[in-house]
């Protein structure tokens, strides 16, 4: 994972775990590997992952077992919400970008769909500010 100097490490973390439970990377219910584990994984301080899962915790989206580890929530309507804000914010970043093109709304709409249904896969799903190709 590629960081963004713009923003706190442990802020962009919580956009990568949360995006990992809205593809089902991390199913719901599903334990979640530990601190260490992750931090190895992504190159960062234990800390810093700390900081992210605690954030999740207090986002609901996470709990911690004290004896069994981290579980991602089995509230598959919180996931639905969370999947849905996520969405939002890429739909509206869209809109910013496309009206900065002086893009017509009409136009804006047709490209979704043509790029909706584009058979391409080389790309999987993305978070806000993981990649900017604008």
């Amino acid at each position: 994972m590629e960081f963004d100097t713009s923003s706190p490490i442990w802020d962009q973390l919580v956009t990568e775990f949360s995006r990992r439970i809205v593809t089902g990377q991390w199913q719901a219910g599903s334990r979640i590997s530990g601190v260490r584990e992750l931090a190895s994984e992504l190159g960062v301080n234990p800390n810093t992952v700390q900081r992210a899962l605690a954030e999740l915790d207090r986002r609901e989206l996470c709990r911690s077992e004290r004896t069994a580890g981290r579980f991602v929530t089995s509230d598959v309507p919180r996931i639905d919400t969370l999947r849905a804000e996520l969405a939002r914010r890429i739909a509206d970043d869209y809109v910013r970008r496309a009206r900065g093109l002086g893009m017509p709304q009409a136009q804006a709409r047709q490209l979704i769909e043509e790029r909706w249904t584009h058979d391409d896969h080389t790309h999987g799903p993305v978070a806000p500010g993981e990649r900017d190709d604008a």
